[in-house]
């Protein structure tokens, strides 16, 4: 059976945990966060989708009854060892629930960080765009207690249960973005290897003229930078299952590639380039005209 909840921490309200709280605000929870050190995008993201800021970690632990982790992958671990230290100050125990791309090796760990401190812990991987009132990603969760996360199925998220185990819902995030975060990185390459030979074109032709994976291209230069963290995370998942990390380390350096762009720069509120726009700024990080 779900749990009640009536107040949530999610850090931080970036394109994914904006969503988020948008959604559960609008559903008729308060959605808290904690704006200190965060960027001016962010904090316009917070008040437009109905956050409550809190002056530090203590004040938001100590105010919610579920705390979402929704960051970049590396920044994963250190939030979890800051709440973790902040609930044995408080005495504050509000269910944690994980909800960053990172492999089960890494979500186990914090587990430990977590449950140590005495607070139910929650496996959860978000699978799909960020939530909207009508739909929107997906969120997965595992665990031996995932009540607190379950209840955010009543406000608006969708919430499927994978497992009783920590690891299965990070664990089927890691594969699944590996099919699409990971193709990405590869049809990345290899246009860029053909317009570096001049070969685009004829390379389209051999596929029927219609190269239907450049949306995924033009859309990922401003997610490029977070993204290596995550295919070096679905590196050290299939490297931890006796698999080769390789083919992910090298979508992580294609993304680290497309990081040094101009193009990378760019938010979520800004128009995406063209194909013609990446492919021509790969190709001058290549040194190719």
């Amino acid at each position: 059976m779900a749990a009640t909840i009536g107040k949530v921490g999610i850090m931080s309200p970036g394109d994914m945990g904006s969503g988020m709280g948008n959604v559960l605000h609008a559903k008729g929870l308060e959605v808290y966060t904690c704006l200190a050190g965060r960027s001016d995008l962010t904090r316009l993201r917070a008040r437009e989708s109905g956050f409550i800021d809190t002056p530090d970690l203590d004040t938001l632990v100590s105010s919610v009854d579920i705390f979402l982790s929704v960051l970049v992958p590396s920044e994963a671990l250190p939030l979890a060892e800051a709440v973790a230290a902040s609930m044995k100050r408080t005495g504050a125990r509000p269910a944690y629930a994980d909800c960053n791309a990172i492999a089960p090796r890494t979500v186990q760990t914090i587990d430990t960080l977590i449950t140590g401190a005495g607070a139910m812990f929650i496996d959860a991987g978000i699978i799909g765009s960020p939530p909207r009132l009508d739909g929107g990603g997906r969120f997965h969760c595992s665990g031996p207690d995932i009540s607190a996360f379950e209840a955010l199925g009543q406000h608006g998220l969708d919430v499927r249960v994978v497992g009783p185990d920590i690891g299965q819902a990070s664990g089927l995030k890691m594969v699944y973005a590996a099919t699409t975060k990971g193709t990405t990185a590869l049809w990345t390459e290899l246009m860029t290897a053909a317009e570096a030979m001049g070969l685009r074109e004829a390379l389209i032709a051999e596929m029927g003229g219609n190269f239907r994976q450049a949306n995924s291209i033009t859309g990922m230069p401003r997610r490029a930078r977070r993204w290596v963290p995550e295919m070096e995370e679905i590196a050290a998942t299939f490297a931890g299952l006796g698999l080769t990390p390789r083919i992910f380390e090298g979508a992580a350096d294609i993304y680290r590639l497309v990081g040094e762009t101009a193009l990378a720069d760019q938010t979520s509120r800004e128009p995406d380039p063209s194909l013609d726009q990446v492919l021509e700024a790969l190709t001058a990080r290549l040194g190719h005209e």
